[in-house]
C-alpha cells in the first residue's frame, strides 16, 4: 500500500460520520489527507459535483478515480477494495460477512439518525420541543440498550453466547469503527446528570474504552478530542441553561 496515492477525505475527521471513515482509513493503514468543507460551501459547486447531497463525508480515491459519498458506502468501498487480508472485515459470502453488514445498516438507519436528531433539537432547533427531545433521548437509550445486550451476549436481546469484546466477537472490525464515534461523547452531552452509563450500560462503556485504547487509533482520537472540546463545552452550557430554565 506504500505505492498508493493518498485518498482525500472531505469533511475532516469530526463529527461522527467523517470520523467513521477516518477510523477505517487508520486501521487499514491507508494514506489519506483531509479537506475541510465549510458549511456554507456544502450545498453548491464545486462540492455538490463531488456529493450531490451536499453533506460530508465524501471521499475521492485517485487510485481508482472514484468519488464516493455516504459514510456507510465509503466504508463498504474501503473494506472491499483495500482489506484483502480481512483485518477488519470477513471474506465475502460467509455468515460473518453478512452479520457485519447488518450492523453497518443498523448504524446508518438507527443509531446515526436518532442521535443526530437529538443533537439537533438540543443545540440548533430555533425553539424547544420537549416531545421531540424526549423521543430521541429515549431512542438513544434504546439503541444503546441493543448494543448493551448484544455485547453482553445475554439471552434477552443477545445471542446467549456470553460477553464479547467487540460487536463481531474477539475481533475488532469495521462494525465497531462505525458505531464507536456516535458513542464516545454521550456521557457529556446526553447522559450528564440523567443516568450513570457505567452502571446502566457497563458492556458498552467497556467496549468504548477498549476501542479508544487501540494503539492504531491513538493519534487520531487525540486530535478528535481536541477538535470536539469546544463543541462539547458549548453543548454542556446549553444543557445547563435549559435545566435552569426548567426549574424556574
Amino acid at each position: 500500500m506504500s505505492t498508493l496515492k493518498p485518498l482525500k477525505l472531505y469533511g475532516g475527521i469530526f463529527p461522527a460520520n467523517p470520523l467513521k471513515v477516518a477510523l477505517v482509513l487508520e486501521e487499514l493503514g491507508l494514506p489519506y489527507e483531509t479537506e475541510d468543507v465549510p458549511m456554507a460551501e456544502r450545498k453548491k459547486p464545486p462540492f455538490t459535483n463531488i456529493n450531490p447531497n451536499g453533506r460530508t463525508p465524501a471521499l475521492y480515491d485517485p487510485n481508482t478515480d472514484l468519488n464516493i459519498w455516504e459514510s456507510g458506502a465509503i466504508v463498504s468501498y474501503l473494506v472491499d477494495k483495500y482489506d484483502k487480508d480481512h483485518k477488519i472485515s470477513f471474506p465475502h459470502d460467509t455468515n460473518e460477512y453478512y452479520s457485519a453488514n447488518q450492523w453497518l445498516h443498523f448504524q446508518m438507519s438507527g443509531q446515526g439518525p436518532y442521535y443526530g436528531q437529538y443533537f439537533w433539537f438540543i443545540n440548533y432547533h430555533p425553539e424547544k420541543v420537549p416531545s421531540a427531545i424526549d423521543r430521541y433521548y429515549n431512542e438513544i437509550n434504546r439503541v444503546v440498550g441493543v448494543l448493551e445486550k448484544w455485547l453482553a451476549g445475554s439471552e434477552d436481546g443477545g445471542d446467549g453466547k456470553g460477553p464479547r469484546n467487540y460487536i463481531m466477537g474477539d475481533k475488532c472490525t469495521y462494525t465497531d469503527l462505525v458505531l464507536f464515534p456516535w458513542q464516545i461523547f454521550l456521557p457529556r452531552i446526553v447522559w450528564k446528570g440523567k443516568l450513570n452509563p457505567e452502571t446502566e450500560f457497563p458492556n458498552v462503556m467497556a467496549w468504548v474504552k477498549r476501542i479508544g485504547a487501540r494503539p492504531s487509533l491513538e493519534r487520531i482520537l487525540t486530535e478528535v478530542n481536541a477538535i470536539a472540546e469546544p463543541f462539547l463545552k458549548a453543548a454542556e452550557e446549553k444543557m445547563a441553561k435549559a435545566a435552569e430554565e426548567e426549574k424556574q
